[in-house]
């Protein structure tokens, strides 16, 4: 998109009160670090758990994946709550639910209390997954939105990074006493992370939402470019909410339908009897999510030792040693991403990234087939193949799919909708990583574990051609000017009104400028 086409309202400029928007970011996005530690840690703790508890390879992928399936509960019921309590008060739950798992599998004296642990610590990363990259985008600013919504993937790596780190670091205490310290500890952030984001503000569009103007209008003037874009984002707001324009107040009555017809509205705008736009915005939404867990990831970072030992390395200490290494990469490729969203855009960060996953993974399948069938040999070359793709593949991930899902499909629902519409994505989301997770043994079994990332690469190139063909791009845009790039109406009600958006854009401004 060429930068004289933007809104003049969203064309970057300065940037002094992005840093209060980059704080709130920085605060809500390190709820993701919750699933990004159990992602990391579990990776390594998997191989002592089996040894201490005796369960077969079925019950450890059951063992691994079943928390992305168990937050599926938290990731519905965030939606409803975030509605009802707040975004920020939705975190500190988050936080609070987790640290109570966390606690649960440190202490597990067997399968079962290991089982219910993890499914109280599934909620918590379903409400942490859907409520941070929600927050942060209704923080943001436009010229910053890709940077900050980016936070999130940031955090799930970071915590994935310090996952394996715990590993390496307990992997020499007693097989008792080592897997349960590692599981154990991560209620320590969960703790410091509830206390610090009371500090944070509401997310403005909930305090309009609840007719609190007064609230947002402080808010939205810390975390935009210019006082102008403050009142442009609060009259879109407005609009959004179907607050009149020239209705202000420090707290004012927001018409709405009440009880289930609101709800069954919200239903049947995204789900039931969706506009064209509509549709096309959901599937998007929901399609970047699938495609983002289905080529593979989880496989690659939560089962990164058994692959690694597939390919040829042995020993405990240089197995979790190489995962570490497998961190850093993720670590070092997703802070290089967050600098570039606002400046390429999503599609070419989405497409290269993706075009270089299918490369990778067909390297690393290749390479471990060659492994595979020649099992009393040390193949030199296609050892370091298959170290060199996995690295490669998680910084190709890191640097696009990884953090434009997040950032997308936090962006691209209009509001009265968005809470949902993110709840489903991560809805998927965590599904599928729950499919990849709980039958990736079995399906390497299968077809031999250089078939299942054969499997993954034909995957990740379907993936490329729905983003190619289905996916605009949405860097410098408004949450609120979403409805015009996916099509002329978001909502059936909102037709009458987009017609004519581009004529009352400045009526808007100015009215909200001078409330």
């Amino acid at each position: 998109m060429d930068r004289a086409a933007l809104p003049a309202a969203v064309e970057p400029k300065k940037k002094g009160n992005v840093r209060f928007a980059f704080a709130c970011a920085i605060l809500a996005s390190m709820t993701s670090i919750l699933l990004g530690y159990d992602i990391g840690v579990m990776s390594g703790a998997s191989l002592y758990i089996q040894k201490d508890l005796k369960i077969n390879d079925t019950q450890l992928e059951v063992l691994m994946g079943i928390l992305n399936v168990y937050s599926l509960i938290g990731s519905f019921a965030a939606g409803r709550t975030s509605d009802w309590i707040g975004r920020r008060f939705t975190i500190v739950f988050a936080a609070v639910i987790f640290f109570a798992g966390a606690l649960i599998m440190g202490f597990s004296v067997n399968y079962a209390m290991l089982m219910f642990g993890r499914f109280v610590a599934g909620i918590g990363v379903g409400y942490a997954l859907m409520i941070a990259p929600v927050y942060t985008a209704e923080v943001s600013p436009a010229s910053a939105r890709g940077f900050l919504t980016s936070f999130p993937e940031v955090f799930i790596n970071f915590g994935i990074l310090l996952g394996y780190v715990s590993n390496f670091a307990f992997a020499r205490l007693s097989l008792r006493l080592g897997w349960r310290i590692m599981l154990g500890i991560g209620a320590v952030p969960s703790v410091l992370l509830a206390f610090m984001v009371l500090g944070m503000p509401e997310s403005p569009r909930w305090l309009v939402m609840k007719g609190r103007l007064a609230d947002a209008k402080v808010v939205l003037a810390k975390t935009s470019d210019t006082p102008e874009e403050a009142a442009e984002r609060l009259a879109d707001i407005k609009t959004a909410a179907g607050i009149p324009l020239d209705l202000d107040g420090d707290v004012v009555a927001v018409p709405k339908n009440k009880g289930s017809s609101e709800e069954k509205r919200v239903w049947k705008d995204l789900i039931l009897s969706p506009t064209k736009a509509m549709r096309h915005i959901l599937i998007a939404g929901i399609g970047i999510h699938f495609f983002q867990q289905s080529s593979g990831i989880d496989a690659v970072v939560l089962y990164s030792p058994r692959v690694f030992k597939s390919a040829g390395i042995t020993g405990d200490n240089r197995l979790l040693g190489t995962t570490v290494a497998v961190g850093a990469t993720k670590t070092v490729f997703i802070l290089v991403a967050t600098f570039l969203l606002d400046r390429i855009g999503r599609r070419p960060l989405l497409l290269s990234s993706t075009g270089g996953m299918i490369v990778s993974l067909v390297g690393l399948a290749t390479g471990l087939t060659v492994i595979s069938r020649h099992p009393d040999e040390k193949i030199t070359w296609a050892i370091v193949l298959c170290i060199f793709c996995i690295m490669a593949y998680v910084a190709f991930f890191s640097i696009g799919l990884g953090p434009v899902t997040w950032v997308y499909s936090s962006e691209i629902f209009p509001l009265h909708v968005r809470a949902l519409g993110c709840s489903l994505g991560v809805a998927v989301n965590r599904l599928t990583s729950g499919v990849i997770s709980m039958t990736f043994i079995s399906l390497s079994k299968a077809m031999t574990i250089g078939g299942a990332f054969f499997l993954f690469a034909g995957i990740a190139s379907f993936a490329w051609v729905f983003f190619f063909a289905y996916l605009p791009e949405t860097r410098g845009r408004t949450l609120e000017d979403m409805s015009s790039l996916f099509g002329h109406t978001a909502t059936h009600k909102q037709g009458a009104a987009d017609a004519d958006d581009d004529a009352g854009k400045e009526k808007k401004v100015e009215m909200a400028a001078t409330n």
